[in-house]
């Protein structure tokens, strides 16, 4: 297998490690058995079960009591925590996404594009409605999202826009699923300056993104996510006011990245 932009080809062991943890780390909470790993990645159950060994061994899975179910590993959490530790732009959100949740009293997120997923970075929840989970970690389909939409209505027309998939898979009802209709939507985004979600991620919520344009092209984005039953005109408003401003404070304070690397 060969890499589309190096021609260097790809290690198979290694790629079917990654996988098996990108899987794992899908799955969430839902531990597999090495039959449903084994046809996911379409690999013989003894190479799989080789693999799952090894990782168990090294902390990076971790196995139950019977060692026929399998889940995410401690070490995943430490390599993750290190991401988030060192990361410069997140540091200087965070200070802003939280005096910001405060002031509104509204959940306020910062997440970076990975591909065609937005992956939740930070999270300041509101105090009147918390969350049983954290979203730190998290990946949403950027489609369906306000920080996704908000950075992929930035690379409109450009090398690095970002294919539509299809088909796209509706998370709630009033997902945008047709290609046409998404592109009118990131169009009128990229016009309007921010993105809304208009209960395409969750029922009953309605969330407001903006890109961080402090790269080129954008990677970050922050959010405000509001229940539709407490939005009205005047609070709109307020918060979409509210976000511009931290929008510029953050874009402020950050380092210029005009080498960041677009979608591959």
């Amino acid at each position: 297998m060969t890499h589309p932009e190096g021609g260097v080809r790809s290690v198979k062991s290694a790629a079917r490690t990654i996988d098996l943890l990108e899987l794992l780390a899908s799955r969430q909470n839902r531990p597999a058995r090495l039959r449903e790993l084994s046809e996911a990645l379409g690999a013989p159950r003894s190479s799989v079960y080789a693999l799952i060994r090894t990782l168990v061994e090294r902390g990076w899975v971790r196995t139950d009591e019977t060692g026929t179910l399998y889940s995410i590993g401690i070490r995943a959490l430490l390599a993750g925590t290190t991401y988030l530790d060192t990361d410069p732009y997140l540091r200087i959100a965070q200070p802003h996404i939280n005096d910001l949740s405060m002031r509104l009293d509204e959940t306020i997120h910062f997440g970076r594009l990975d591909r065609t997923d937005i992956v939740y970075l930070a999270t300041k929840e509101s105090s009147r409605y918390v969350r049983p989970f954290s979203r730190v970690g998290r990946r949403l389909p950027a489609f369906s999202t306000a920080m996704g939409k908000s950075l992929l209505a930035e690379r409109i027309g450009t090398p690095h826009e970002v294919p539509i998939p299809q088909p796209i898979a509706p998370l709630t009802p009033n997902t945008l699923v047709e290609e046409e209709a998404l592109r009118r939507d990131l169009e009128l985004t990229r016009e309007r300056g921010y993105a809304i979600d208009n209960e395409e991620n969750y029922a009953g919520v309605k969330c407001f993104g903006f890109a961080l344009r402090y790269s080129s092209p954008a990677t970050d984005a922050i959010s405000c996510s509001v229940p539709i039953a407490s939005l009205t005109e005047g609070r709109t408003q307020e918060i979409v006011e509210a976000m511009e401003q931290i929008r510029l404070a953050i874009e402020r304070m950050a380092p210029v990245d005009l080498s960041a690397p677009g979608w591959v």
